[in-house]
């Protein structure tokens, strides 16, 4: 996975964002490892939807969340799986099945 800073993507506010596998991080912010190990679960997941596929459930799924309780962004499966995740250093190389972020639905 590719890091790019920029002071304009993401936009204020935020610290990073991960656009089809490559991470722009806001200048000035500093990524932690488990940051980092967060977007590269994403990056896993972005690939076995052949990345716009990933997009779309993305978005669909925040759609469906949003009329649920709770906060529609940390209820999305594929969040859920990364935050759950992000400690373990070893989840995705040694841990992690493919698709594993579908039992967070």
């Amino acid at each position: 996975m590719k890091i790019f800073y920029s002071r304009i993507i993401p936009f204020k506010g935020y610290k990073a964002v991960n656009l089809f596998g490559i991470l722009f991080v806001r200048k000035g912010c500093t990524l932690s490892q488990r940051d980092i190990n967060h977007e590269q679960i994403h990056t896993a997941q972005m690939k076995e939807l052949w990345y716009v596929g990933f997009y779309v459930w993305y978005v669909l799924e925040w759609l469906y969340r949003l009329c649920k309780k709770g906060n529609a962004y940390r209820n999305i499966s594929f969040e859920r799986e990364a935050y759950s995740n992000q400690n373990d250093m070893y989840y995705l190389y040694m841990r992690r099945n493919k698709f594993a972020w579908i039992k967070y639905l």
